[in-house]
């Protein structure tokens, strides 16, 4: 949140003093990259909530939600910046200044590093808002590359192309539009328990069969839940077992997969009589 501040001041400036809009609207942007991430850290602070009696199932639910948030402001400062882009196109200006272009460079890396440093992490603790908040870095890295680009080719070609740089945020608010997208979509699977964890399913089967007693597994359900899988699975055991033998065999299946698969949560198992 700090570089998001001082590259909301950096680019601001230069932008302003080196007759660069596509550099103003992006330090637009990056105001707007602020506010998300002040939101992914109350989203992740609030799904980390343990289980209540209202919430028996955690506060999880939160994080997709906050990932909602974050595509909102991405789509807006991506119509803003078109708009400015539009707006601008029309208007007679200056060229811009070179140095933007060094300070474009610095402020490209950055972003590119904070990125790989985000979607690291929520990749690691399977943060769906997270995720998004990195991609919020990545889609500013690429209007500053728009940008970059647009500025370059008017101050190569000179008199007439002064809005080069308008039209590379123009293309860069599309591209951040398309990424919105692909943020929002697994956010909305989420929220839907749509099934995309065929891997953790077979990771599960493989867990099952090291407890002596499991003979096999049928259907097994996993919705996620904020950071966590919840799991429901049909376990095969012999038919001949007692209730309570059963029901300790379903306790050592639960056990063993929460020690071997750190990222379940809750874990139903139904035990199946073997025909």
């Amino acid at each position: 949140m700090l570089g998001n501040v001082g590259m909301v001041v950096i680019k601001g400036l230069t932008g302003y003093f080196g007759n660069s809009h596509a550099l103003i609207a992006d330090a637009i942007e990056s105001a707007t990259d602020v506010v998300s991430s002040l939101l992914v850290l109350f989203g992740i602070k609030y799904a980390n909530k343990p289980a209540d009696k209202n919430h028996p199932y955690g506060h999880g639910r939160a994080e997709p939600l906050v990932t909602f948030l974050v595509v909102g402001f991405l789509i807006a400062s991506a119509l803003f910046i078109a708009y400015e882009s539009v707006k601008n196109i029309q208007t007679q200006h200056d060229l811009p200044k070179p140095y933007t272009l060094i300070v474009l460079g610095v402020i490209i890396i950055w972003k590119e590093i904070l990125y790989r440093s985000v979607i690291k992490k929520g990749i690691q603790i399977n943060s769906s808002s997270l995720k998004a908040d990195a991609w919020h870095h990545r889609s500013d890295a690429i209007s500053s590359i728009a940008a970059f680009i647009g500025i370059s080719i008017a101050l190569i070609l000179g008199k007439g192309y002064e809005s080069a740089d308008d039209w590379a945020a123009l293309f860069a608010s599309g591209f951040i539009l398309y990424n919105s997208y692909l943020i929002f979509r697994p956010a909305l699977g989420e929220i839907m328990d749509e099934h995309f964890y065929d891997d953790l399913i077979t990771e599960i089967r493989q867990a099952s069969h090291h407890v002596d007693g499991i003979i096999n597994t049928e259907k097994c359900f996993i919705r996620k839940v904020g950071m966590k899988y919840h799991v429901d699975l049909h376990a095969v055991v012999d038919a001949h077992l007692s209730v309570k033998e059963g029901h300790q065999l379903a306790h050592k299946l639960k056990d063993t997969l929460q020690q071997e698969i750190r990222q379940l949560g809750q874990i139903l198992i139904h035990i199946e009589p073997n025909e």
